[in-house]
C-alpha cells in the first residue's frame, strides 16, 4: 500500500502513446474498479469528515486537507450500491476533474497497472451499474470497471449547461448553421453537454464515442471521395477514451495527408495535471478543460469565423 501511495504523484507525470495507468481500488465487494492515475492527486487514509447540511447523500462530508476544504464522495452510494461503513478505515482518492478537486471514498486501494487504451473496451450491455461505467478491461483475468466520474459529478454537483447572454447573436447563428462539428467522447454526459452547447450556437453536430470509431469514420468519408475539411469545420475530442485516446487520434489524423488539415480541439477533464507540451507534440490546434459552455462556444465561434475569412 505504501508503495502505491508514495508513487501516485510521480505517475501522474506519465504521458504515453495510447497508454494509461490505472489505480485499482475496491468498494464494498470483490469487484475491482480503476481510475486513471492522471486524475489522481493523492491517496490517503480517510481523515475526519465534517458533515454538510443540505448536501447530497453521496457527499459524506468535507475534509480539511493541505489548507483546502474538499468534498468527499462515497463511490458506493454514487453508483447505486451500499454506502461505505467504518469510514475511518477507508481510503480517500483525491482527484481533479473538470477544474474541481474532490475526494472519492473507497474501501481499499490496491496497485497501479500500466495499460494500453486498445485494451480498454466500452462496457458490455446489461451490467447492473452500466449507467455509471465508461469502460472495462481485464487485469489478471479479472474484469476492472472504470467509472464514469463525469456522470457522477453531474448528478452530485450539476454544472451550468446554457451559454451566457451576449455570446450568441443572429450573425453568429447564421454563420454557425453553415458549419458541422464532429464530437468525440466516451462519456455519455460529456457528449450530451458538448452537443447541447454546439447546437445552442447553431452548429450541426455528429457525435461518436471513441477515437478508433472517429478515425474509421473519417477514413471512410475520404474513401468515398469526400473532403473532410468541407464536411467538418472542427473536431472536438476527449483525450481519455477506450480503444484509442485523443492523443493517438490526433497523431493519426495529422499523419494522414487526407485528414491532416482538420482543426482539432482536445477537450478534457484532465485540467490540473495536463501536460501542455503534449498538445503541441501531437499537433492539436488547441486545448480546453471541461466543462465551461461559454469558453467552448466562444472558441468554436472564433474558429469558424476565422475559417470563413480565409
Amino acid at each position: 500500500m505504501a508503495g502505491v501511495l508514495d508513487t501516485v504523484n510521480q505517475r501522474t507525470q506519465l504521458v504515453g502513446e495510447n497508454r494509461l495507468e490505472l489505480l485499482l481500488f475496491r468498494l464494498n465487494g470483490k469487484q475491482i474498479y480503476g481510475i486513471n492515475v492522471f486524475k489522481v492527486k493523492e491517496v490517503l487514509q480517510c481523515p475526519k469528515l465534517t458533515t454538510m447540511p443540505h448536501s447530497s447523500p453521496v457527499v459524506r462530508g468535507v475534509a480539511h486537507i493541505r489548507g483546502g476544504t474538499i468534498p468527499i464522495l462515497d463511490l458506493g452510494l454514487a453508483t447505486g450500491a451500499s454506502p461505505m461503513e467504518n469510514i475511518s478505515q477507508c481510503f480517500v482518492i483525491i482527484t481533479e476533474y473538470n477544474r474541481r478537486i474532490q475526494g472519492f471514498l473507497v474501501r481499499g486501494v490496491e496497485r497501479i497497472v500500466n495499460m494500453n487504451w486498445s485494451d480498454i473496451q466500452p462496457p458490455p450491455k446489461g451490467l447492473s451499474n452500466d449507467n455509471y461505467l465508461t469502460a472495462v478491461c481485464q487485469v489478471d483475468k479479472e474484469m476492472v470497471e472504470i467509472i464514469d466520474v463525469e456522470q457522477i459529478l453531474s448528478e452530485v454537483a450539476p454544472t451550468r449547461q446554457d451559454i451566457s447572454e451576449g455570446i450568441i447573436n443572429a450573425g453568429v447563428t447564421e454563420n454557425a448553421r453553415k458549419h458541422h462539428i464532429l464530437i468525440v467522447d466516451d462519456s455519455s454526459v460529456a457528449r450530451k453537454q458538448i452537443k447541447r452547447c454546439m447546437e445552442q450556437v447553431g452548429f450541426a453536430t455528429t457525435v461518436l464515442c471513441d477515437g478508433r470509431e472517429a478515425l474509421t469514420f473519417l477514413q471512410n468519408l475520404v474513401a468515398e471521395g469526400k473532403d473532410v475539411t468541407k464536411e467538418f469545420s472542427m473536431v472536438i475530442s476527449d483525450i481519455e477514451m477506450p480503444e484509442m485516446d485523443g492523443y493517438t487520434l490526433t497523431t493519426s489524423i495529422r499523419n494522414d495527408s487526407r485528414l491532416q488539415d482538420l482543426f482539432i480541439l482536445l477537450h478534457t477533464s484532465l485540467s490540473g495535471v495536463f501536460n501542455e507540451s503534449m498538445v503541441k507534440k501531437v499537433g492539436a490546434d488547441g486545448f480546453l478543460a471541461k466543462f465551461q459552455p461559454d469558453e467552448l462556444a466562444s472558441l468554436a465561434i472564433q474558429t469558424v469565423q476565422a475559417q470563413s475569412e480565409e
